[in-house]
């Protein structure tokens, strides 16, 4: 009796038909989101990679308390005080804009440290016979040093990658109507927790091919250390 009230309550069939139209919409908005969040967080990743390579002290110091601050601040207060608190200040970007900003500053921190690796694993010396050649610094850094740098931080770029995918359900708290914002409103509706569970059934569809790919890819760059 437990286990059918069990199923009942987490696995109803007949809730997910019903909710699946608004679950649907939430995963289009997901995935979406994704879109937008996952390049904004690798563009702010490279800028703040490539400043890493000048030692200015003036370029230097103010990077290491950007990325720090950003990457120490909760992605959730975040986002909160971008889509609440900037209106008092006259600056309206509304749920998409602070979503956006908010992944751009949180999310670009954490892949600006995983290229910076990257490039500090490319030999100094294959910089050094590019820039002979007569390339410029600009020209280096595109064709010979961050396709190395990527290649050999590539299995973190990808798990940061799903993490940032599975973040992207806190813009529900900015009203967006991403898939657990709406599975939250089937579940209001129908008073039964199902919709949450149909929302993270989607969610490992989505991410568990990315997640084998993940093992694989580290599984073989540990083959080839050895």
């Amino acid at each position: 009796m437990d286990l059918d009230l069990f199923l009942e309550s987490f696995f109803n069939w007949q809730i997910v038909t019903e909710a699946w139209p608004i679950l649907w919409q939430g995963l289009k908005a997901t995935l979406l989101l994704s879109a937008l969040v996952v390049p904004l967080g690798a563009l702010g990743g490279v800028l703040i990679a490539v400043l890493s390579t000048f030692h200015a002290p003036w370029i230097k110091w103010p990077l290491r308390v950007w990325v720090d601050i950003f990457r120490a601040l909760p992605p959730l207060v975040l986002l909160i005080f971008i889509f609440a608190g900037l209106p008092f200040v006259g600056i309206d970007v509304g749920a998409w804009g602070a979503v956006a900003i908010g992944f751009f500053l949180n999310t670009g921190s954490y892949y600006g440290e995983i290229l910076r690796a990257g490039i500090e694993s490319v030999p100094r010396g294959q910089i050094e016979a590019a820039r002979s050649t007569g390339l410029t610094r600009g020209q280096t850094m595109t064709y010979v040093v961050l396709p190395q740098a990527v290649r050999n931080v590539l299995p973190d770029l990808i798990s940061n990658t799903l993490e940032v995918v599975k973040l992207t359900s806190i813009a529900s708290v900015v009203a967006l109507p991403e898939l657990l914002f709406q599975a939250r409103q089937a579940q209001s509706v129908t008073y039964n927790a199902t919709p949450i569970m149909a929302a993270a059934v989607i969610y490992f569809i989505l991410l568990w091919p990315v997640v084998r790919m993940l093992s694989r890819l580290e599984n073989r760059q540990l083959a080839g250390r050895r």
